[in-house]
């Protein structure tokens, strides 16, 4: 099933209610919410207090992307902000089986996400018991950034692992997302779609949401 996640980052945070009300009406699925620490990124952004105001504001799915060191510390408090999906990096945990565990144990999913130089290897012992697989398709850490194009192919090859495992799991692209290249990230595989300053920053936030539906 086709997903669009307007990422709040581009949005108006003197008026994010209003921003994510406007989304919500125009027909976003979920609403991705970057979470950044400035160490495990440069970038410092927002903590789970904006999370449970968020979560007073709307009822769709908060996709919550936690790119931070020692997620494992902060687990408890994003689900109890009400959380529906905890996404943390391969790359910022020691314990990456403990810490998927940890998310779901609290009853709600959990998804893995991987830097462009990531390999897809070192999903191979932990992808059937996540429920999403991020491909960032930009370096983490700041929106705005163009799209790396050789992540297409990576997204492709996700898909026939999870093809040929016989697995149910949503694969998410971030960075870079647009109305150009999202027809081509669905074809290759691609179900859930990250989009910020495009969706934000456009002039019609309405057609620009439709537009996403329609070329997915």
């Amino acid at each position: 099933m086709i997903k669009i996640a307007p990422s709040i980052l581009s949005a108006d945070f003197a008026n994010l209610e209003r921003d994510i009300k406007k989304v919500e009406e125009y027909g976003a699925d979920m609403i991705h919410v970057d979470v950044m620490d400035g160490l495990f990124v440069p970038n410092i952004t927002i903590g789970a207090p904006v999370v449970r105001s968020i979560r007073k504001c709307t009822g769709l799915i908060l996709d919550v992307h936690l790119m931070i060191e020692n997620p494992d510390k902060h687990i408890e408090d994003f689900v109890k902000a009400g959380s529906d999906i905890i996404t943390i990096h391969q790359e910022a945990t020691k314990h990456l089986h403990r810490t998927v565990q940890s998310i779901k144990k609290h009853g709600i999913k959990c998804g893995v996400a991987i830097n462009p130089a990531t390999s897809l290897t070192e999903l191979d012992w932990i992808i059937e018991d996540v429920d999403m697989v991020l491909i960032m398709t930009v370096n983490p850490g700041f929106g705005g950034q163009s799209y790396i194009e050789s992540m297409t192919d990576k997204v492709r090859d996700l898909k026939k692992i999870i093809d040929k495992k016989g697995l149910d799991i949503d694969i998410e692209v971030d960075g870079g997302v647009s109305l150009d290249n999202v027809k081509m990230l669905s074809d290759a595989g691609a179900n859930v779609f990250v989009s910020g300053s495009s969706i934000f920053n456009s002039k019609d936030m309405e057609k620009t949401m439709k537009d996403f539906k329609m070329l997915t």
